[in-house]
């Protein structure tokens, strides 16, 4: 996507305090995805040929979240500032000549294309030094301020901390993203000193280093949404809240009815075809893909699920990973299902549990029939073949097969293979004894009243 090689290099050392949490801020998931895996995602689309992670407090969480991906880690042992921190890249990149693109790891959510106009930006005609991403929020507050003509080439960018009260008046704001070479990068950088009032080495410092030396830099600007940042529970909170709105809006575009939005939950990864109707509080955990035409009812719960056509979910249903769902399939109300395939117009449609099952077309489960997968230490399977009917208050004690078109009686414990078309009843013979109601109730009276 670029001319040049290029090298990302991800911040991700900060301790994370005001999160009051065991686990490493960047590890914090929006839409049941770590927030950094996410922004390297996103980084990933712009291929890329060196990606680095910078790590400090609680490095072995990260490194153990990034290492399948093939990510480089390097180690900032004391959090000096963000360009000590950028710094320590440097042995990382020593054969390495093009762009970088400094990112940050609390700042999950910018996406490809963003990243991608920094760069560009690089290499216009005027060929700026850096590109830094600017932004205009509601509150400036404590960010740093960024001074620019209107053709976005900086005049002057300094720290909230060191501004003066004019340079905090003004509403563009750094985010902290740059773009820039790889050869103008650690020279800058090596020439950044901490005489500031926080007595760090900041990454911005590099632009006004390049100034003096009579060499521009430029700004970019994108949505505040876009860049911000996660410090606490609150501001996760808040970007887990902006992520769902657009993810449903963007199902509703795609052709799924959405009947009360704002109670709908979307994993990273759910898939969803068109003309589906979501009820509300409906919840779709990592690994649910929807196909076309579905109903998923109230209060339903999916995560590693799939649903094909037709099929109909809740209310109040429950699918487990390894659920499948086939074609024109149902399932209803207290239904939960895990490791279980229903088969195409099976169904299954009150209070039952499906797991580690295979249930064939057109069968049909009884509400209460449980399938008794597990022995306290092995898991086992239960077949029902197509056509099948198992009345309801059953157990099906795997493993255990019910042949095509057999017919369990309701109440039965089956712990045998049925045979295909055949009756299975398992429970004492019903006996009827004349008058012997009438005759207790007398009874219970008589004593009641003697008392």
């Amino acid at each position: 996507m670029t001319s040049r090689p290029l090298a990302v290099i991800v911040l991700a050392a900060g301790k994370g305090t005001r999160m009051k949490s065991a686990t490493h801020k960047v590890l914090h998931p929006i839409a049941g995805k770590p927030m950094l895996l996410h922004l390297l995602d996103r980084a990933a689309a712009l291929r890329p040929v060196r990606t680095i992670v910078v790590v400090g407090a609680g490095r072995e969480q990260v490194e153990a979240a990034v290492q399948p991906l093939g990510v480089i880690v390097v180690h900032q042992a004391e959090q000096l500032g963000t360009g000590h921190a950028v710094l320590q890249a440097a042995g990382a990149l020593d054969d390495f000549a093009g762009d970088v693109l400094i990112l940050y790891g609390d700042v999950p959510l910018v996406s490809a294309e963003t990243m991608q106009r920094m760069v560009a930006r690089l290499h216009e005609s005027d060929a700026p030094a850096a590109v830094v991403l600017g932004f205009r929020p509601d509150d400036a507050g404590a960010y740093g301020r960024v001074m620019a003509d209107s053709r976005g080439r900086i005049k002057k960018m300094v720290e909230f901390k060191d501004a003066s009260a004019e340079e905090r008046s003004v509403s563009l704001c750094n985010s902290g993203l740059t773009a820039i070479t790889t050869n103008d990068l650690f020279t800058l950088l090596r020439r950044v000193g901490n005489d500031n009032a926080a007595g760090e080495y900041y990454l911005p410092d590099i632009v006004m280093l390049a100034a003096a030396d009579g060499h521009h830099s430029a700004v970019i600007e994108t949505a505040a949404e876009e860049v911000a940042g996660v410090n606490s529970r609150e501001e996760l909170a808040a970007l887990e809240s902006g992520w769902q709105h657009t993810r449903r809006r963007q199902a509703m575009a795609d052709g799924v009815s959405l009947v009360a939005p704002e109670t709908v939950w979307f994993s990273h990864d759910t898939v969803i075809g068109r003309d589906v109707v979501i009820e509300p509080n409906v919840i779709f955990g990592p690994d649910v893909s929807i196909a076309d035409g579905v109903t998923i009812h109230a209060f339903s719960h999916l995560e590693g699920a799939r649903v094909e056509e037709g099929a109909s979910v809740g209310p109040y249903a429950r699918l487990r990973p390894g659920a499948v769902m086939e074609r024109g399939s149902r399932v209803g109300n207290f239904v939960e299902m895990k490791k279980a395939v229903l088969g195409p117009g099976a169904k299954a449609n009150h209070l039952s549990y499906l797991g580690d099952a295979e249930i064939g077309a057109g069968a049909n489960i009884g509400a209460g029939t449980i399938t008794c997968n597990y022995d306290g230490f092995f898991k086992y399977k239960t077949v029902i073949g197509a056509g099948a009917f198992v009345g309801s208050n059953s157990a099906l004690v795997a493993p255990v097969s019910i042949g095509d078109g057999a017919i369990v009686g309701a109440g039965s414990t089956i712990t045998a293979d049925v045979p295909a078309d055949a009756l299975a009843l398992v429970r004492p013979l019903q006996t009827s004894k004349v008058g012997w109601a009438n005759r207790f109730r007398g009874l219970m009276r008589a004593r009641k009243e003697a008392k």
